[in-house]
């Protein structure tokens, strides 16, 4: 990747920069699975965040649990949730944008006092598409995204995801989970937004480059 490729992954619709990375280990609860599909998810997220060196826990002292994800049929399914207007801020008229929009997939994050992230509400809508795509990619795609505050751009033609050619497995892209990996560590900064931070990026997946 290039040190632009690198910038323009968390470039934002109005073109500022904005970086972000949990500041907090991940606890995570799944709604509208079954318990099958509920093992795929989770798995793919433990996989990602062993991945980036982050962690995970059973509880978060503040919240409880602060990865949301809710798997659907439709959009009107998020009205009947309790409380959830609570989370998410203007709920209704959002909804209606993604209706009107057909999408099939939104993420919303909250930040803490240092800018990283502090939870998130992750909404899937299997319809289209997205219900044609197994179970394991599906919960690998979204556990990437959920990582990190990508630009709205950053997967809008290329999945993060790649199929092998010689069995057909779904894998993380390995210059996605490069970012991933140089983004989690320990000299970096939770959050950004200055684009010489991409430098810095950059600079750590070429020395990744060099020890491989």
């Amino acid at each position: 990747m290039t040190p632009d490729q690198v910038q323009d992954l968390f470039t934002q619709e109005d073109g500022s920069y904005v970086f972000a990375r949990w500041g907090r280990p991940i606890v995570p609860i799944v709604f509208g699975v079954e318990d099958e599909t509920l093992v795929t998810v989770k798995g793919a997220l433990e996989a990602v965040v062993t991945l980036v060196g982050h962690q995970m826990a059973e509880t978060d002292p503040e919240l409880g649990a602060n990865l949301m994800v809710f798997f659907l049929r439709d959009w009107d399914e998020l009205a009947a949730v309790p409380d959830l207007d609570r989370l998410i801020p203007d709920l209704a008229p959002l909804l209606e944008r993604l209706k009107s929009a057909q999408a099939t997939q939104y993420r919303a994050f909250r930040f803490d006092d240092q800018g990283a992230i502090q939870a998130a509400f992750v909404f899937v809508r299997m319809g289209g598409a997205m219900a044609k795509l197994p179970a394991e990619s599906i919960a690998l795609a979204q556990a990437v995204q959920v990582m990190l505050l990508w630009g709205p751009q950053a997967f809008a033609e290329t999945s993060p995801l790649a199929v092998l050619p010689e069995n057909g497995a779904t894998v993380l892209r390995p210059e996605i989970a490069a970012v991933l990996a140089a983004s989690y560590d320990r000299m970096m900064p939770v959050a950004a937004d200055d684009p010489s931070h991409a430098l810095r990026l950059f600079a750590r997946l070429r020395l990744e480059d060099v020890a491989g």
